[in-house]
């Protein structure tokens, strides 16, 4: 009867610990230019999951934001951008395998968002490390309106979701062809600085930008779900 109570009781307190911890992961990237913070979205678990692996071993650590487009996003993650020598053409490397699609109706590409790269897959599989945040920029009703006809074969955007894309900006033609996986919760600043970099012919930052990324801890992580508002989600 003892362990058996003990047992029971073992269990109990594991529950209720697994209860309290926080409901999302959050990473943060950090550059000579600033570090943000990312919460990454439990509706793409695959790539999620994913990312996290990357992050507990260090497979992005030394990495490049190697590509870098003013008005449109930041990317990175190249295992060849590792020890690249300037002018060095980067964005082919690879890990050795893909990540399934995982395109969601509610997840689009506003500004601060974290999607993932991938070649010309007809499967739109991605990239299983390189990744861009995007910054974007604002459009009106009439270039959204252009951007449903010419680049998302007639789909319309939801209401909601052009409000933000009036307001806060994005890039809404990259809407279901790359996966969006996350989104900057702090420090979008970083995402204006490193895009406003001058760059070369293949759109390299003449100046590189190293990549350090960390897992926060469970009680950072608690923390902002409740500062967020996302305790229940």
């Amino acid at each position: 009867m003892k362990k058996t109570f003990t047992l029971i009781a073992a269990l109990l307190i594991g529950i209720s610990a697994f209860a309290g911890g926080p409901k999302n992961q959050y990473v943060r990237i950090k550059t000579n230019y600033g570090a943000v913070i990312i919460r990454l979205y439990n509706e793409t678990p695959l790539h999620r999951d994913n990312f996290i692996k990357l992050v507990k071993q260090g497979s992005l650590n030394g990495t490049l934001f190697h590509r870098v487009i003013q008005d449109f996003m930041i990317q990175g993650g190249d295992p060849t951008s590792k020890n690249a020598k300037p002018g060095d053409a980067l964005g082919e490397g690879d890990l050795g395998y893909t990540v399934q699609a995982e395109f969601r109706d509610s997840l689009f590409h506003k500004k601060g968002v974290i999607a993932a790269a991938r070649d010309d897959r007809p499967d739109k599989a991605s990239s299983a490390s390189q990744f861009y945040i995007v910054q974007g920029k604002r459009f009106t009703d009439e270039t959204l309106d252009a951007v449903e006809t010419k680049r998302l074969q007639g789909r319309k955007i939801p209401q909601s979701q052009r409000d933000i894309y009036k307001s806060v900006g994005g890039t809404p033609h990259l809407d279901r062809t790359y996966t969006v996986f996350g989104e900057v919760v702090s420090g979008i600043e970083m995402v204006d600085r490193i895009a406003a970099l001058k760059t070369d012919g293949n759109d390299r930052p003449l100046t590189d930008v190293h990549i350090t990324v960390e897992l926060l801890s469970k009680k950072e992580c608690k923390q902002l779900d409740k500062i967020l508002g996302l305790e229940n989600k």
